[in-house]
């Protein structure tokens, strides 16, 4: 029998890494996380080369992701009635966490110790240990509660019902609603201004978006989007998200197939970009030179120059992609 000569340790080590790299498609650095309603699996994108690179199975119907504080990828799984928690280091799920029955929108607070979810079946807001899964309390709200956002100090949750028309304010130290305040049809997503003054809420059947005054909760001003050529009852805003200078904020307009860059002092849009079909939510890159559009019904992410105001590439990911986060 013939005996092969040792490898040298240094060839040993380098093969070692070759291997590792083939085996870990998900690799932490520049990559977009992409949840999809039909497949139950995470699709990844490399942020530098814009080409898709791996999926990552996960629960049923993925939707509402972002980071918790710690770095990992939290994504909610409606059918499921989970939350999955990904290892962006490893590309593998590391702990499933309850979210109670439909699971639809989320916010962590703070510290990342308590999960705010929405859930629609049952009109509520759930506050959920991050941790153990458990509920720590439920906070009774309109029909089909959406969305969720937690200020930033962690003690204000405000959460949208799509059936009352209404964003609720909720105390959350003693878990209750402390006020109603009433907004377009259909209301969807938030986002606060980076000082806190302002709450900026979508209102997909209204074709608007409604500024709320954080100081006393009453609506400031409101919004309302035209597209040349386009009807009304097709400008179905969504997603929303701002810039870190609270000066611009870019809104999906679902059905009208455009993304609206707004002048947030001056509450005018600026510009509209032609994106896929019916985009829903909208991320920006750590930069803010990139803005990430996920389309839902044309199967798609279409990332979109910011400076020129111009769609770079669409990106084919999996059947009704929902949402998206980056991991830079």
């Amino acid at each position: 029998m013939t005996t092969r000569p040792a490898r040298p340790a240094l060839w040993c080590t380098f093969a070692a890494l070759v291997l590792a790299a083939h085996a870990a498609p998900a690799a932490a650095q520049g990559t977009a996380y992409v949840t999809s309603e039909k497949d139950a699996a995470v699709t990844l994108i490399d942020t530098a080369t814009l080409a898709v690179k791996g999926t990552i199975a996960t629960c049923q119907r993925g939707r509402h992701v972002q980071r918790l504080p710690d770095g990992l990828v939290i994504l909610a799984c409606t059918e499921s009635g989970l939350a999955d928690v990904i290892d962006p280091r490893s590309g593998k799920s590391v702990r499933r966490i309850p979210l109670g029955e439909e699971p639809e929108a989320f916010d962590v607070s703070p510290d990342g110790k308590t999960i705010y979810v929405s859930n629609e079946d049952a009109g509520a807001a759930s506050f959920v240990d991050a941790a153990t899964g458990k509920v720590l309390k439920s906070v009774k709200v309109g029909q089909e509660p959406e969305g969720v956002k937690v200020s930033a100090d962690g003690k204000t949750l405000y959460v949208t019902s799509e059936v009352a028309n209404t964003v609720h304010v909720i105390d959350v130290a003693k878990a209750q609603v402390v006020k109603n305040v009433k907004v377009g049809k259909r209301p969807r997503r938030m986002a606060l201004t980076p000082d806190g003054k302002e709450l900026w809420v979508t209102s997909e059947l209204d074709a608007s978006v409604s500024v709320i005054s954080t100081a006393d909760h009453s609506v400031a001003a409101v919004l309302r989007f035209q597209l040349k050529g386009v009807r009304a009852a097709d400008i179905t805003p969504v997603g929303i998200t701002m810039t870190g200078d609270g000066k611009r904020a870019f809104v999906s307009l679902g059905k009208a197939n455009h993304v609206a860059f707004v002048d947030v002092p001056g509450r005018k849009v600026v510009n509209a970009v032609l994106v896929g079909k019916r985009p829903w939510n909208v991320t920006l890159d750590k930069a803010e030179q990139r803005l990430w559009v996920v389309n839902g019904l044309s199967d798609d992410v279409t990332v979109v120059d910011i400076a020129a105001a111009k769609a770079v590439k669409s990106i084919p990911v999996g059947r009704v992609p929902y949402g998206l986060v980056l991991v830079d």
